[in-house]
Order: structure tokens, then sequence, then C-alpha cells
């Protein structure tokens, strides 16, 4: 008895649709773990944000000591508090955004073919100051609260 191979002749067909759905599948799962280390990096940055202002309300005591005695309101101390906070995440994330297009510029102009063309994605820079000033006001927020709350012969008499 001999054995006889079949030998059969298949056709994989694909269709641009399904195609698409597999590069969609794969996108969405970049998109996941980059928002993940985005998230990540986030809450780092605001758990920073906190800690350099819990140290800056240590450090000027005297200062929100004297401006209560003076009339100061713990309004004022607070939203002195919280625009240090703004302006500090605003200016990095400035630094940030500026960072981030001039690396990607680069990295287009010397890797990329000369048909690719590169362009901003203004929503995407808009998000991210909003972003910014929001971690912001959120981790600057008990720093600022904190100091507000400072009795003014305790923070004069240290």
């Amino acid at each position: 008895q001999s054995k006889h191979s079949v030998k059969e002749d298949v056709i994989w067909t694909f269709s641009a649709k399904e195609q698409f759905n597999q590069f969609s599948t794969v996108m969405n799962m970049i998109n996941l773990v980059l928002s993940a280390i985005a998230a990540i990096s986030l809450l780092v940055g605001g758990i920073g944000i906190m800690n350099i202002m819990l140290v800056t309300v240590t450090e000027r005591k005297k200062e929100i000591g004297i401006r209560k005695a003076l009339g100061a309101t713990n309004a004022a101390i607070r939203n002195q508090f919280l625009i240090e906070s703004a302006t500090l995440t605003l200016l990095g994330g400035t630094l940030g955004v500026g960072a981030g297009i001039s690396i990607s510029q680069i990295v287009v102009v010397m890797f990329f073919p000369s048909d690719f063309v590169f362009s901003l994605n203004t929503n995407g820079i808009v998000m991210s100051f909003m972003v910014s000033v929001s971690i912001g006001i959120f981790f600057g927020l008990y720093p600022a609260v904190k100091a507000a709350k400072l009795d003014p012969v305790v923070a004069l008499a240290e």
C-alpha cells in the first residue's frame, strides 16, 4: 500500500474591512497602553507638585502668619498657593509641549521620507494645557488649604 499525500490548494483571502479591523484593534491596544502610561505620569507629577507646595508652605509659615495677622482671609491665602501651583504646572506644560513638538519635528525630518508632512494636533495641545493646569490645581489644593488654616500665632512663633 502506497501512501499518497493529498495536496490541497488553499487560497487565503483578506478583505480591506478585515485588515482595517485588525489595524484598529492594534491601534486601540497601543492607545490603551499609552493612556495608562500618561495616567501614571500625571499621578506621579501631581504628587511631586503636592510635595513641592507642602515644602513651600512649610518654608513660608512666617509670611503666612504675617499676612493673616494683617487681615488676609483664608481664601486669599488659599488662592495664592493655588495660583502658584497652577503657574508651576502651566510652565511645566508649556515646556513639555515645546519639547514634544521639537522632538517630533526632528524625528519626522531625520527618520521619515520627505513625503511625510509634520502637522500639529491643536486639540491635543489645548487639552494638555487644560490637564496640566487641572493637575496643578487638584494636587495643589491640599497644601493651599493647609496654608489657609494656619493659625497666625503658631505660624509666627516658629
